[in-house]
């Protein structure tokens, strides 16, 4: 998901978002549009997945311009960009699709590597070609691996001997963080780290406050770094990702191994010291009503739903 910001008359600028319809292109579209900006989102001319296309037409009624054309059409980006006012001038801002981990300092193995390499290449390119941009560096998403659409009510919670943290954030928190730091003067040219104190957890607090939510201890299973490795050699997409970027967090430490203290990147909250996050506690709340709403319709539907409520014993192998 990239994003391009033109200044112009108006106090806000024009947005154009590629990849709107993203699991984080959504929250960044929505965000611009709260903001009042003119949002535009580049748009395929027909979408086979209709949850796409429904997201689409929702960010369309919600006032998004759709142009439609592909982001390797250099002619015909050259002419959208004209016609809409978003031309690449030298108040605009490029906003590479990063929205992770700094990818010049974290080294995941295969197949999570070579994404990262295509990411540094782009950062030189912007950087040699003086394009004015911003990296936005939000870590994880407070979320659940959403490439199988399994809810975390039904995924065991690996732990290991390892106690190591990461940063989580909210999705709609990475849209309006990423809005605000979008044409802010003190952003330009410099990384942007989202680095929330609430929610800075390890593997063994999330598992113990998800379990919290439901009322349950789930069964536990160690998950080791040789099982990460061995899952990402397996080279399959996008599960061998996952556990290449999981064996870079958890194991590595990739969002905590290093200060934020170089002239080029900023900590979000130093921007914005009265802009609140919402905690990881809150988003499993979201959750944790998804689940009765589902449970809700399944029962209405005759549906027979999992049993869920695994009864061990109390949890005495946390890892301290």
């Amino acid at each position: 998901m990239t994003v391009i910001t033109a200044s112009v008359a108006a106090s806000k600028g024009r947005v154009l978002i590629i990849g709107a319809t993203g699991f984080i292109g959504q929250f960044v579209a929505e965000a611009s549009l709260d903001s009042g900006r003119a949002t535009f989102v580049l748009a395929r001319s027909f979408y086979a997945n209709p949850s796409k296309a429904k997201t689409i037409k929702s960010l369309q009624d919600k006032g998004a311009t759709v142009l439609h054309g592909a982001i390797r059409d250099q002619e015909l980006m050259e002419r959208l960009l004209k016609e809409h006012e978003i031309e690449i001038v030298v108040s605009a801002r490029f906003l590479p699709s990063e929205f992770g981990h700094d990818v010049d300092r974290a080294d995941p193995v295969e197949p999570g590597l070579t994404m990262y390499k295509e990411k540094r290449e782009i950062r030189r390119l912007i950087e040699e070609c003086g394009v004015p941009y911003t990296y936005i560096l939000c870590n994880s998403i407070a979320s659940w691996p959403y490439y199988d659409n399994t809810h975390p009510s039904e995924v065991i919670p690996p732990l290991d001997q390892f106690q190591i943290y990461a940063y989580f954030v909210a999705g709609s928190d990475i849209g309006k963080f990423t809005m605000k730091a979008a044409d802010d003067f003190r952003t330009l040219n410099k990384s942007v780290h989202f680095r929330p104190s609430c929610n800075c957890l390890n593997i063994n607090e999330l598992a113990s406050l998800w379990e919290k939510k439901i009322g349950r201890v789930l069964p536990r299973v160690t998950v080791t770094e040789d099982d990460l490795l061995a899952a990402a050699r397996e080279n399959v997409i996008p599960q061998s990702i996952v556990a290449s970027f999981t064996h870079d967090i958890f194991i590595k430490g990739c969002q905590v191994n290093f200060s934020i203290e170089g002239p080029d990147e900023v900590e979000v909250s130093d921007l914005y010291p009265d802009e609140s996050f919402r905690t990881v506690d809150a988003c499993f709340d979201d959750f944790v009503a998804k689940m009765e709403i589902d449970r809700r319709k399944s029962a209405n539907e005759g549906i027979t739903t999992k049993n869920h409520g695994v009864e061990v014993l109390p949890i005495t192998a946390m890892c301290a």
